[in-house]
């Protein structure tokens, strides 16, 4: 049952929370709830089933996490003894990880009050026996692993929870949880407070709102899958793969994409083939994919979001292995190599101020490209999405264009990047040679190195870095392989293949008396000038406006 739910605007002091959360909200700098919040924190407060549907980025994490810690702090006023009280599911590892990440901010002054707990790791469920047995307040897990302890008797809820969490729900099922979560069920309560999250309300979101929901509030934003265009541009340049190299190498290498950047591809070979590539240019990156240990994926997200790192090269394989268009009939291929279906990078993670995202693969689907273009243009900054686009990705570029102008026929969603190619021709010899030196060999050596390298990055050291905070640097996960042989030449760009438009802005190796020089001498046109008549800088400058308007 759906109801029309309307509410005079209120802040967080309004909403009868505690100041303890309150104080916790004001420490991480919200000054004002979203739209989401606004709505949906009353509603849970009164004791409603609510199914959420809002877009990415909306806020719709502490929607629901702001309620269940109030509510456990209102149950705890008069409880006699310890229990588990709440139990959240997510689809992937990443994401209970982060959902974890906002309870501990949330609680940051009531954590001896408040304890929780992360499941989802695949370790033996001996290690995660004794965490269960002290009974915390929350639990956080994926439905399978949530499952594996239910039945081996770690985990009882049966006389004890009194809110259900299930965040992404639209991603549940497709993550293959059905039959976990038509089964979980039998082990719950027969009467609790459930909370569906997600951003779109498909089938798979109606067949679990009648498994775990009794007469819910259904909150739907009206509000577009994506930011808006005054918020979030969309590019496209038709380059097959050679030339898709080149564009990349002279982006990055030239500067003319500032700030955080994800890479999109489709396979995890790409992925490494992407970093190798790269690697010999001296442009560090790193790579996420699902073959990678879970822990280490976290990691890797919250160094990004820490700045330790600007790039990140990440393989979206559940597009590519589950697509949704109508190459959705296809059989995925059948692979050898171990990946954990509980991972999931184009979705659900919230990658903090990323300024661009580069499809050097263009998604198979157009949910896949609204989730990839969803990390960026999130809370109230801008962002960008550049496609590279071969002739045979033009079709979906075209699906994607169609499902996004909501039959406005007279808006272009997608603007043509102006990038001259030829000028940046002198690029193309050394990106063609680095690109073939990237062999299968080079390849599959990377990912097993990568693999045996990440075995530092284990929580066993953690107390040791957290007292030798310098020793950390060992833990960077956009090192270099060095799988293909590193030619020291191509770490610098020559100035006489940099083109004339561009030498006044590009960040070349120059002393700087050199560059004083010739800003005397040649350099007399503006920046702003240059920004009018140089066709490669439409998203140069936009990455420095963002910058400038997060600082």
């Amino acid at each position: 049952m759906s109801e029309d739910v309307e509410s005079k605007p209120c802040n967080f002091h309004e909403m009868e929370l505690d100041d303890r959360i309150l104080k916790a909200i004001a420490k991480l700098g919200w000054q004002t709830p979203t739209v989401i919040q606004e709505k949906c924190i009353p509603l849970l407060l009164e004791g409603k089933d609510v199914l959420v549907r809002a877009r990415t980025g909306s806020g719709k994490t502490a929607a629901f996490l702001i309620p269940v810690i109030q509510k456990i702090l209102n149950i705890k006023q008069a409880a006699e003894q310890q229990e588990i009280k709440a139990l959240i599911l997510a689809p992937s590892k990443e994401l209970c990880n982060q959902i974890c990440g906002v309870i501990k901010d949330l609680t940051i002054k009531c954590s001896r009050e408040i304890r929780y707990v992360d499941i989802s790791l695949q370790v033996d469920l001996s290690i995660q026996k004794p965490l269960l047995v002290e009974k915390p307040d929350i639990v956080v897990g994926t439905p399978g692993r949530t499952l594996q302890h239910l039945k081996s008797g770690n985990l009882n809820l049966k006389k004890s929870l009194e809110l259900l969490v299930i965040d992404e729900a639209d991603l549940v099922f497709s993550f293959g949880y059905e039959s976990e979560m038509k089964e979980l069920i039998t082990y719950l309560p027969k009467i609790y407070q459930a909370i569906l999250a997600s951003a779109t309300l498909s089938e798979d979101v109606k067949s679990l709102k009648n498994l775990v929901l009794h007469n819910p509030v259904t909150l739907k934003l009206e509000e577009p899958e994506l930011a808006p265009a005054s918020q979030l541009t969309h590019y496209h340049l038709n380059a097959e793969e050679m030339d898709k190299a080149t564009i990349l190498y002279a982006l990055l290498k030239l500067h003319l994409i500032r700030g955080k950047t994800i890479i999109f591809v489709n396979s995890v070979d790409k992925c490494y083939k992407i970093k190798l590539y790269l690697e010999q240019f001296a442009i560090r990156t790193c790579v996420l994919n699902s073959e990678l240990p879970a822990t280490i994926r976290c990691h890797a997200v919250n160094q990004f979001n820490q700045g330790i790192y600007d790039i990140i090269v990440a393989s979206d394989e559940k597009s590519l292995e589950e697509p949704s268009g109508e190459g959705g009939k296809d059989k995925p291929k059948k692979t050898k190599r171990r990946k954990d279906k509980e991972s999931g990078v184009s979705r659900g993670i919230d990658f903090q101020h990323v300024a661009n995202i580069i499809n050097f693969d263009f998604p198979l689907d157009v949910q896949a490209y609204i989730h990839r273009a969803g990390r960026t243009a999130r809370g109230n900054n801008q962002g960008s999405v550049l496609s590279f686009i071969s002739m045979k990705e033009v079709s979906l570029r075209d699906k994607v264009e169609e499902k996004l102008k909501q039959g406005q026929e007279d808006i272009s969603v997608f603007k043509s990047y102006q990038f001259k190619l030829e000028e940046v021709e002198s690029f193309r010899y050394r990106a063609k040679d680095a690109w073939r030196a990237v062999t299968r060999i080079a390849v599959r050596e990377a990912r097993l190195k990568e693999i045996k390298l990440e075995i530092m990055n284990c929580q066993k050291l953690k107390s040791y870095f957290e007292d030798n905070p310098t020793d950390l640097e060992v833990l960077r996960h956009d090192k270099a392989l060095h799988t293909v042989r590193i030619q020291q030449h191509l770490k610098d760009v020559p100035e006489y293949i940099v083109p004339q438009t561009l030498k006044s802005l590009a960040d070349i190796t120059r002393t700087r008396k050199r560059k004083r020089e010739w800003r005397r001498n040649d350099g007399a046109t503006s920046k702003f000038q240059m920004k009018k008549t140089n066709p490669l800088l439409s998203m140069q400058f936009e990455g420095f406006k963002k910058k400038k308007k997060r600082s």
